[in-house]
């Protein structure tokens, strides 16, 4: 017969139903937020891992040989990717190599405390680093983005950016292939948010787990579709991984936030509402546009916010690039071009460091400074 371990720190023996329900010998420590199934710690880390290895094998994520850039900014989804990702390659050889990619907004107080501990987790994990700021790409940080647009934007901004960002600093390595910590969660929102904005454009590709566009050679992925952010971070907590926990400064204002309320809410009534609403954003199919009459060869659409559209006629011409930047867009000038042009007209052309008027008011208010009593 069957005898059930004892527990360490008590020497009573612990009753079936505190059991795992998978090995049936452990004392369970945790309900999954998935499907409330009671497991032991070892049950846990073997399904989580699992579930994301037949996420990679059923989509063909990885190619053996292959260089892949781990989006890390130091947050709990990208430190167990990175973990997770360098696990399975050795443990079912992959034949990927893996390299940690950071982008610095110039936030400071959170970012610069988030790549410090991506740079403990480069040693951790034997992982090479490569960091790339705004600075450098748009000579703009977030901090000075905030000041000069408001808060309000701030996501709109970083967004935008963030996503180039990571391309250039993929192609500066040479690399082809982006791989992002968005999990089940976070593909949730987004289905929540284009249904909420009416934005019908991107339901299709909002539950894509692979992107790329034809014009490109960098294509994102993402492993951690199906996993629930509570298991994550379960995850991170029993495996004792180093990462950075604090909230952006600026993401309170932002319109997510309202979707995640949403749907934190509907989680607490059904915890497989995530799952569902991911499932429900790949079943959506859009209704076909009425064919337009095409427009003069020589027609250029200019739109509402100044762009100008590449467009002829019903198609959509891709791999169409930046005249400024040179980077993948459906307009002459890429968003973030366009942003980062409202940012100049609202620079200031001249900064005033200190007063440097020598008479009058001026130099008396100076002298009244120095004085001491």
């Amino acid at each position: 017969m069957f005898t059930p371990p004892l527990d360490p720190k008590k020497n009573i023996k612990p009753k079936v139903a505190q059991l795992c329900e998978i090995c049936h010998s452990r004392k369970a420590l945790m309900k999954r937020p998935k499907n409330l199934q009671k497991i032991c710690k070892l049950c846990f880390f073997c399904v989580f891992e699992t579930e994301i290895h037949n996420t990679i094998v059923t989509n063909k994520l990885f190619q053996k040989g292959e260089r892949i850039a781990v989006g890390a900014s130091g947050g709990k989804d990208s430190t167990v990717l990175a973990y997770v990702l360098k696990l399975l390659n050795e443990r079912h050889n992959y034949g990927v190599e893996i390299v940690l990619l950071s982008i610095d907004e110039g936030i400071v107080g959170y970012r610069d405390d988030s790549l410090a501990t991506v740079k403990r987790n480069q040693v951790q994990y034997d992982l090479p680093l490569e960091i790339v700021s705004y600075r450098d790409l748009y000579n703009w940080t977030m901090d000075e983005i905030v000041a000069c647009a408001g808060i309000r934007n701030s996501c709109t901004y970083c967004g935008v950016f963030r996503r180039q960002a990571l391309d250039r600093g993929a192609g500066l390595l040479g690399i082809n292939h982006v791989v992002t910590g968005h999990n089940a969660d976070d593909m949730a929102e987004t289905v929540l948010m284009n249904i909420l904005r009416g934005d019908v454009a991107r339901l299709d590709k909002s539950t894509a787990i692979i992107t790329q566009s034809s014009g490109s050679p960098i294509k994102r992925s993402k492993p951690f579709k199906y996993s629930y952010q509570k298991e994550i971070v379960l995850y991170a907590h029993y495996k004792k991984l180093d990462y950075f926990s604090t909230e952006c400064s600026y993401a309170p204002e932002a319109f997510r936030g309202t979707a995640r309320e949403l749907m934190k809410n509907l989680e607490a009534v059904r915890p497989s509402c995530i799952i569902d609403i991911i499932h429900s954003g790949e079943s959506f199919r859009l209704k076909p546009k009425r064919v337009k009459k095409a427009p003069p060869a020589d027609h250029i659409e200019v739109r509402s916010d100044g762009s100008v559209s590449l467009q002829r006629g019903n198609s959509f011409v891709d791999g169409n690039r930046c005249e400024r930047c040179g980077y993948l867009s459906s307009n002459r000038i890429c968003k973030a071009c366009m942003l980062l042009e409202g940012l100049e007209r609202s620079r200031a052309k001249v900064m005033i460091d200190r007063d440097v008027s020598t008479d009058g008011a001026a130099k008396l208010g100076r002298t009244l400074e120095k004085l001491t009593f």
